[in-house]
């Protein structure tokens, strides 16, 4: 099969930790033709979605080092792969945040011609932390506006801490958890985040949710899901002095079992993921609410791997490989 994965640079990316790394060399393992291209090489000619790739297809059974380098060497070759997106048999959309919308556009016209892994049209939909808002009965209590008055008034009206989210970043960066407690800090915060300067149409528009406080000794967790069903799940807990749970800012994974509740969310939002093409999901819970659902580069599966023994990259190229059967 032809496989590419439309992502970051190769040389931005820790093999060892990274999920997209693990789909990768599994395909490479498997003898599929591997294809790495960035959102940039998408385009137009004579009315095909066409794209610039490299062949990153290398001998197997290398280390995961040893693997990533002789990817990096692939791209110091002159040859261009210039490949009718239609011809490929599946695309691993896996660039991270923020989204490019105009190459999801060009994307979404060949969406029944090429397996994508999560679909165009479904990561235009759910990109964003709005997403959650499909689902009121088991989020936290959430806001979103990009005016300050409404904003300060939502977290006086409140009383207890929020957490404010900017819309569009990922890995936990802008997070930050504010209260009445500090006025002055708090008018500067919000008109920092809706860059409160600017006209009310050009202003950034912020999600206020609820503080949950069982994530201070608790953390949360990340489960997986694959067309629905869980994958695997691991929990996180903060560094001390931190809320974020997020591995970026510094979060350790332990293993972890869901429970009954943890379940239930999963199942209450299986259906709309799949109506909306979202096969491959990373969702986040903290207690028992749903804070964030990750459709456009999920991660986990490294550290997973490690905590239970498991390779979950394996039962993701069989879904590709079943579902291409079928098309």
């Amino acid at each position: 099969m032809h496989i590419a994965f439309l992502m970051d640079r190769l040389e931005s990316i820790q093999p060892e930790n990274e999920t997209t790394s693990c789909l990768m060399y599994e395909c490479n393992q498997r003898g599929h033709n591997v294809y790495f291209l960035e959102p940039h090489d998408i385009y137009i000619r004579k009315n095909e979605v066409v794209a610039r790739m490299r062949n990153i297809s290398v001998q197997p059974d290398l280390s995961m080092k040893k693997y990533w380098r002789s990817l990096i060497n692939c791209l110091k070759k002159d040859e261009l792969v210039f490949e009718t997106i239609a011809d490929l048999d599946a695309l691993f959309l896996r660039k991270n945040p923020p989204l490019v919308y105009q190459t999801m556009e060009f994307l979404s016209s060949v969406s029944d011609k090429v397996f994508m892994i999560n679909s165009a049209s479904g990561q235009i939909l759910a990109n964003s932390k709005l997403y959650i808002l499909n689902f009121p009965e088991i989020i936290p209590e959430t806001h979103v506006s990009r005016d300050p008055v409404r904003l300060r008034k939502i977290i006086n009206d409140f009383g207890g801490a929020m957490v404010v989210k900017p819309l569009q970043r990922y890995g936990g960066e802008g997070v930050i958890k504010v209260s009445i407690k500090d006025q002055e800090n708090l008018n500067s915060l919000i008109n920092y985040y809706v860059r409160a300067y600017r006209s009310y149409p050009e202003r950034e528009p912020i999600m206020v949710q609820e503080y949950l406080d069982v994530v201070k000794g608790g953390g949360d967790v990340r489960i997986l899901l694959l067309n629905g069903e869980v994958l695997g799940a691991m929990r996180r807990k903060p560094l001390k002095g931190e809320f974020r749970t997020n591995i970026h800012a510094g979060a350790r994974a332990y293993k972890h079992d869901l429970t009954d509740k943890e379940l239930q969310i999963c199942h209450a939002i299986k259906d709309d993921l799949k109506k909306n093409g979202l096969f491959f999901v990373g969702v986040d819970v903290i207690g028992d609410k749903m804070v964030e659902i990750n459709c456009v580069s999920p991660g986990g599966i490294p550290r997973i791997n490690r905590l239970d023994g498991v390779k979950l990259e394996t039962k993701i190229i069989d879904f590709i490989e079943q579902k291409i059967a079928l098309m």
